[in-house]
């Protein structure tokens, strides 16, 4: 094999591969849709010309139906006028008038027929056109339901494949991360020392002001004798003071010694 024939199958087959992979068969179909379609008009100008001649042809048949009996009349009174030299002359131009009338009658079947012809060849184009329109709709149809599988199967094969999957397990993994390191530094926050300070120091607070609250009851004479004096509240485990035993606290705030009064 030479070259040249090499070559030359190589650029068919590359321009052939080129085109392959450019027809979109639903643009193809509704192009050769469109194309069928155009030719109906054509198709109908085609029969009106062979109608209009079939036409013609039978008016002319009947003109010269009506000129052969016109001319026998003529030549029946010529003959009567004893007119022989008339007769004849009509006589000539019956006869090429019946011969004129032969050949029109014969072109007028020929053209009744094409006529004929022409009609039923458009009939069946029409009736074809629409078969062949039917059929390419639903090919359309399937070309339309094959390009949308193809796209659900490489939606399908993305997924199996695994990208976006590897996308959200690295995102999750991710924000997991972040998650429970705002509540390690959440959980070391709250178990500071410091931290249990201020809890501390809160808990003083509230003592201090509800022994601040019990110290107005007294002084205002709300509290029973069997109330405790806020002094005496004091938490367990604290260490007692010995010397706390024999201090009171009066009403007006003055300590005063157990068993002594004033």
């Amino acid at each position: 094999m030479g070259v040249w024939t090499r070559m030359k199958r190589s650029m068919r087959a590359l321009f052939g591969g080129i085109i392959e992979k450019t027809e979109d068969p639903e643009l193809i179909l509704q192009q050769t849709i469109r194309d069928m379609r155009d030719r109906v008009p054509e198709l109908n100008n085609s029969v009106a010309q062979v109608m209009a001649t079939e036409k013609l042809l039978a008016k002319n048949k009947e003109r010269l139906e009506t000129q052969v009996v016109d001319l026998d009349a003529k030549i029946r009174a010529s003959v009567k006028m004893g007119r022989d030299d008339i007769a004849t002359a009509y006589i000539g131009q019956l006869q090429q008038a019946q011969a004129d009338l032969s050949r029109t009658d014969v072109q007028a079947e020929h053209a009744q027929l094409a006529s004929k012809q022409a009609l039923k060849a458009r009939d069946n184009y029409v009736l074809n056109m629409k078969k062949r329109t039917a059929e390419a709709m639903q090919l359309i149809s399937a070309a339309k339901q094959a390009k949308l599988q193809e796209q659900l199967a490489q939606t399908m094969e993305a997924f199996n494949i695994g990208d976006d999957a590897s996308t959200f397990n690295e995102m999750r993994e991710k924000i997991d991360r972040r998650v429970a390191a705002a509540e390690a530094k959440l959980q070391l926050g709250t178990s500071s020392v410091d931290s249990q300070m201020q809890d501390i120091e809160r808990e003083a607070m509230d003592i201090q002001m509800q022994d601040k609250l019990l110290e107005y009851k007294q002084q205002m004479g709300l509290l029973g004798a069997g109330t405790p004096s806020p002094s005496k509240q004091i938490d367990a485990g604290s260490p007692i003071d010995h010397d706390a035993d024999l201090l009171d606290l009066d009403p007006l705030g003055n300590t005063n010694e157990k068993g002594h009064s004033n």
